[in-house]
């Protein structure tokens, strides 16, 4: 039988995650960069409010913009092992950024996600927007690992609530019936902007280090004025068709 292609596991079911797509060594100098990156900056917890009613005394460190602080995020996030999978998934030979964050949840008390379409904080006009989520170390369900609902992309945007967050009812949605999709340190898991997902503590006795890229076709436009990023725009393959044409 013949192995089904990432771009349509993709199509399929919101999600892919690509085993290896940068080597073990590369995603352990990856990992001492963020860590060293985030010792630099001023401590700051993105933690949702919610998630703290949920999950109480967790805690997440972030940096927002991490190619503006480390020249290594700035090569990663336009290595064509990276971009010329955003390609095929997105069905574009132009990939734009929107923009990364690094996120580190600490040992033994990483805060979770409730369930949440990231449509909800960026609604784009096209819904080409995908997130590439690097593991720079594993990514057990122990340690809080991304959980998805397979499929739900399909559903189109879904209506959010505010408490203390901006995500689904975790009545309607529990985290805990989602997919765990574990991963390892190399590997990379793409998700379309559509798909259900969260993740859950990190209880282990190591931190959980990634890099998030948010990416899309230029000629998807944004939908509302929101989430704007110091890097929103540049170009990671490819190139702009809009330019010269945008306000």
């Amino acid at each position: 039988m013949n192995e089904i292609s990432p771009a349509r596991f993709y199509r399929d079911n919101g999600y892919a995650l690509l085993r290896g797509l940068i080597s073990a060594d590369e995603a352990r100098a990856y990992r001492e960069e963020c860590h060293a990156l985030l010792a630099r900056l001023s401590p700051s917890d993105p933690t949702w409010g919610s998630a703290r009613r949920i999950a109480g005394g967790t805690e997440l460190r972030h940096c927002h913009d991490a190619q503006f602080y480390s020249a290594a995020f700035a090569r990663l996030i336009v290595d064509p092992r990276f971009t010329d999978v955003a390609a095929e998934l997105i069905g574009s030979g132009n990939v734009q950024l929107h923009h990364t964050k690094i996120f580190v949840k600490p040992a033994e008390k990483g805060s979770p996600f409730p369930m949440h379409q990231d449509a909800a904080h960026f609604p784009h006009t096209r819904h080409t927007v995908g997130a590439a989520i690097f593991h720079f170390d594993d990514a057990p369900e122990e340690k809080g690992c991304v959980r998805v609902v397979p499929g739900s992309h399909r559903q189109g945007p879904l209506p959010h609530v505010e408490e203390g967050g901006w995500h689904l009812p975790p009545s309607s949605w529990p985290l805990e019936e989602a997919v765990p999709v574990e991963a390892r340190a190399g590997d990379v898991l793409f998700l379309d902007y559509l798909t259900v997902h969260g993740s859950g503590v990190n209880r282990s006795d190591e931190a959980r280090t990634t890099l998030l890229v948010q990416f899309r076709d230029p000629e998807d436009l944004p939908a509302d004025d929101v989430h704007r990023s110091r890097g929103q725009g540049m170009m990671l393959r490819g190139v702009d068709p809009l330019a010269g044409s945008r306000g």
